[in-house]
């Protein structure tokens, strides 16, 4: 039975916030065995030690709201692995990856991850892996519930640091009370989420000690060199490149028999070889050099060679959105480009919308919102912020002022210290957002020790950013991620 729901915060004498918890017990059915397990949802309140008076004080400064998964039974928690999950944004709630693919319970979408028709509806997650890790969702400060306590501001926990210290400081709170010290401990993000997780590899290792068994990162992006397009930064250019020309290819615009894997390996070597060495040539490239290549480029984008020749070679993110079908009237999507989208107008430069967004934020809304109240007996009228646009706006990167955030060196630090951690790397064909010929580049880069690189292990996928979405995807990442965290412990 659940406890009675707490719909106020409690405060003591002094008029200090109290965390604000509920307890449900829950089965489920996965691999064909019945899970029991305990649900713990609610907010917990983070505490800043600082100086008052001369006098060293915690003071309440944060709520921040997660939601537990304990497998029921456990006698020895030294052998049972933790898992705390996240997304990205910055400013996303940790709904996607909660009910998408690691929690027991899942939105349902068709099988191919497109939007159904509502009312939305909530099943079993058969492909959860609570079988194999307990839990824990954390919506990072102004995302879901997570607010700061009366007479603090929320803007101070928008941005890189404040961030990475504020998930960590969670993490070890949890841990501590929950006495999960000895338990094996993972990480699991996805997109602006594997930032933050390999930021707190780093925070975790060096401020609390604790060094963790794996990292999960879900389309990845570790280094934003690989990924922002800008007049005087060519590598995206070449790193979306085998994403734009998988796009064509998943969309019938180019005329070929091969299968995607053979053709992605000959783009790859384009890519990284002649392109790459034309776009470093600039204007010095010889006319009949730049004909070749416009020439690939277009059997590989599926694009105009007259359009191509406008771009000077190089094609945005943006513009291929727009471009690839614009005679269709489509566009394609950026999050997973198998997605199209229909814009008012067929003569502008960038596509209106991100298909992936409209059809996830309906069904995934609705789910938690039901599932929070009926399922998880937790009460609060406050918006729960499945993307917070403030949180984006606000969002600060002041420690990498005239550079790229970069969090690749952390995890290089964190994995050197800690030579058993790993690292599982889901990648999507399909994603441009984070591309995944953009994440071999970061992790071919790493500079790490011949005698660490086996620590990785990279997965793909034939979807998008979330890849999960699609079934025949979903089913083999829960194997990928059974075996990894067996692999990793």
């Amino acid at each position: 039975m659940a406890t009675e729901p707490i719909t106020e915060e409690k405060k003591d004498e002094k008029n200090s916030p109290k965390d604000n918890l509920v307890e449900s017990k829950h089965s489920v059915k996965i691999g064909g065995k019945e899970i029991k397990y305990t649900v713990t949802t609610g907010t917990m309140i983070l505490k800043e030690e600082i100086t008052d008076k001369d006098v060293e004080v915690e003071k309440p400064r944060a709520q921040i709201f997660f939601i537990a998964y304990t497998k029921d039974g456990v006698k020895d928690k030294t052998k049972r692995p933790v898992t705390f999950s996240f997304n990205g944004g910055p400013g996303s709630s940790s709904v996607w990856l909660h009910m998408g693919v690691l929690g027991p319970r899942r939105v349902v979408l068709t099988d191919e991850g497109e939007l159904p028709p509502p009312p939305f509806k909530l099943t079993d997650n058969q492909y959860s892996i609570l079988d194999d890790t307990d839990l824990v969702f954390i919506d990072p400060m102004g995302t879901g519930y997570s607010r700061p306590v009366e007479g603090e501001k929320a803007k101070e926990w928008h941005g890189f640091k404040k961030d990475i210290e504020s998930v960590g400081d969670f993490i070890r709170l949890y841990v501590t009370r929950y006495h999960r010290w000895l338990s094996p401990k993972f990480l699991a993000g996805e997109s602006y989420g594997t930032t933050r997780a390999a930021g707190l590899s780093g925070y975790l290792q060096e401020r609390h000690g604790m060094y963790l068994n794996g990292l999960m990162l879900i389309s990845a992006v570790l280094d934003f060199t690989t990924i922002d397009f800008h007049l005087n930064n060519e590598l995206p250019y070449v790193l979306f490149l085998p994403g734009y020309a998988a796009t064509a290819w998943y969309h019938g615009k180019l005329n070929l028999k091969t299968s995607l894997n053979a053709f992605l390996k000959e783009v790859e070597e384009f890519a990284g070889g002649e392109y790459a060495t034309a776009l470093f040539k600039g204007d010095a490239l010889l006319p009949e050099d730049r004909a070749s290549i416009v020439e690939k480029l277009s059997r590989y984008t599926g694009l105009s060679q007259d359009f191509i020749e406008r771009t000077n070679l190089r094609i945005t993110d943006q513009h291929f959105f727009k471009e690839l079908l614009r005679e269709r009237g489509l566009t394609v999507g950026r999050l997973d480009s198998r997605l199209l989208g229909m814009d008012r107008s067929g003569v502008t430069a960038t596509a209106e919308y991100d298909p992936l967004l409209t059809t996830v934020l309906g069904p995934y809304t609705a789910a938690f919102h039901n599932y929070i109240r009926a399922e998880l007996n937790f009460e609060s009228d406050l918006p729960y912020e499945i993307l917070s646009e403030k949180v984006a706006v606000n969002w600060t990167y002041s420690q990498f002022e005239n550079q790229y955030l970069n969090v690749a060196e952390t995890l290089r630090q964190a994995m050197t210290y800690n030579k058993y951690l790993k690292v599982f790397v889901a990648n999507g064909y399909y994603d441009l957002g984070t591309p995944y010929f953009a994440t071999e580049y970061t992790f071919n880069h790493l500079n790490l020790d011949r005698s660490l690189r086996g620590n990785i292990r990279m997965s793909y996928y034939d979807a998008g950013h979330m890849m999960y979405i699609h079934m025949p995807s979903l089913k083999a990442m829960k194997t990928d991620l059974t075996q990894f965290i067996k692999d990793a412990i």
